[in-house]
């Protein structure tokens, strides 16, 4: 055979052979798997966190507490069971925090075949990335937003109104804007990881940067449960910053061969 015809070589881990193809009943019996395994590190982390769930309320609710007047700085309940379903709830919370790296590992997993074989190396980077981020955007939630939105919300009242603040109800409230945080802070890393598959590239997140920052301000009208210029700050501004380290993760890790499905 003449050396012309002959295939070109190509790199470990860059090859068409390493794809995997999976059918849609492959990708459905993977799906279920990956959530079995979720739900079992769930579980586990459940175990772990349910013995300090008095702990851990108390710990959640300090940015309440400090916003309540002087006198006022307790919280109460309607029902004699509900502290007890209270605290399986936050032992629930926190165990997804605790078995967050287990899960988002059975997350790679579940989208690795996507991938070519040494991009599927990354997963311990992954793994730790996601886990920083989504502990970071909690803990920046809860140091940053939580005090300054407790303050108005319970100042806008007035000072000839006491406050009678439930359990249940403000643990709703933190729990939310605490994972609305944690999942916005994935942004950087749900960019990167379409860039890998190839749905983006780095160019068609920048054209559309404009579009990005006033849906990010939009989203950050809605997570936010005050609404003032100062809190709607905190929270776009960020956003602003993942959005931008995505499309830094998208073209430093993004696919260098082919068209992304969605171009610029």
């Amino acid at each position: 055979m003449s050396p012309a015809l002959l295939p070109k070589p190509t790199a470990p881990g860059t090859g068409p052979e390493d794809d995997v193809q999976l059918s849609l009943r492959d990708h459905l019996l993977e799906l279920r798997q990956r959530l079995k395994w979720a739900v079992i590190w769930l579980g586990v982390g459940f175990c772990a966190s349910y013995y300090w769930s008095q702990q851990i309320f108390h710990f959640m609710m300090r940015p309440v507490l400090a916003a309540l007047p002087e006198g006022e700085k307790s919280l109460h309940f309607a029902s004699s069971i509900e502290p007890f379903m209270i605290y399986l709830k936050v032992g629930l919370y926190a165990g997804l925090f605790v078995a967050s790296p287990m899960i988002f590992w059975q997350i790679w997993r579940f989208v690795a075949p996507g991938l070519y074989r040494k991009e599927r190396k990354t997963i311990v980077p992954f793994v730790a990335a996601a886990t920083l981020f989504f502990v970071g955007g909690a803990a920046f939630c809860y140091l940053v937003i939580l005090p300054p939105a407790f303050q108005f919300l319970i100042n806008t009242a007035g000072p000839d109104i006491k406050p009678v603040l439930m359990m249940d109800d403000q643990l709703g409230l933190v729990m939310m804007m605490l994972l609305a945080f944690g999942i916005i802070f994935e942004l950087p890393l749900i960019l990167t990881l379409f860039a890998m598959i190839g749905i983006v590239d780095w160019k068609f997140l920048s054209k559309y940067r404009r579009h990005a920052i006033v849906v990010n301000v939009i989203i950050a009208a809605f997570v936010t449960p005050t609404g003032d210029p100062f809190n709607l700050a905190l929270m776009a501004l960020p956003m602003m910053l993942c959005y931008e380290l995505g499309v830094l993760g998208a073209y430093v890790f993004g696919k260098k061969d082919g068209t992304p499905r969605l171009t610029a």
